[in-house]
């Protein structure tokens, strides 16, 4: 019996770079998914919602393929800090961050087209960050660009000299792909892997 096609359902090259740690052969599809937030959802419950969505919509079209979504939202005293985008929401966001905890919730579905199926997982990650001064954010930034990254670190990076601690169960997950959940919802699907 032939193995489904595997596609990531997401343009993200950290995702993919996460990826090719388990599994050679994938395609990457644009989910293209409104990931506008909806009124009273928790941010596990958004990052789930949105991991699935992802999922779904970038199996469209598809009947033999098993595909993955993942979202992640960061939260920092129940504010979400999205993506920053700019030089100066990262500012904002790292000094907001600095001395605290954030959690990190990263949902993972497997969508399996063949069956309609929905694997999924939530991993949450807690970040304790050091006390940062202005002068040590603003040289962060302008080394890393972390302005694509939720709560503007890019933890396999220079963003690790940021912390005091991480808490979690899957180091891949604050990446944005939580490896070790995805390999067994894999295994669970019929892929084997070593």
């Amino acid at each position: 019996m032939s193995q489904p096609t595997l596609v990531l359902g997401s343009t993200s090259r950290y995702r993919a770079e996460l990826l090719r740690r388990v599994v050679a052969d994938f395609e990457q599809r644009a989910p293209g998914t409104d990931e506008t937030p909806l009124a009273d959802e928790t941010p596990r419950d958004r990052a789930l919602r949105l991991a699935i969505a992802k999922a779904r919509a970038a199996a469209e079209g598809l009947d033999d393929a098993l595909v993955i979504g993942s979202d992640q939202v960061a939260e920092l005293g129940g504010a979400v800090l999205d993506k920053p985008g700019t030089a100066q929401r990262a500012r904002e966001q790292l000094s907001a961050s600095s001395g605290h905890e954030v959690h990190f919730h990263t949902a993972l579905c497997l969508h399996d087209t063949r069956s309609g199926e929905d694997r999924v997982h939530v991993d949450h990650t807690v970040v304790k960050f050091r006390s940062l001064g202005t002068d040590e954010i603003d040289r962060y930034i302008e080394r890393e660009q972390p302005l694509d990254c939720a709560g503007s670190f890019k933890c396999e990076g220079l963003g690790i000299s940021l912390f005091e601690r991480i808490d979690n169960e899957d180091p891949s997950a604050l990446i944005g792909l939580p490896l070790i959940a995805l390999s067994r919802l894999l295994r669970e699907a019929g892929i084997a892997l070593p």
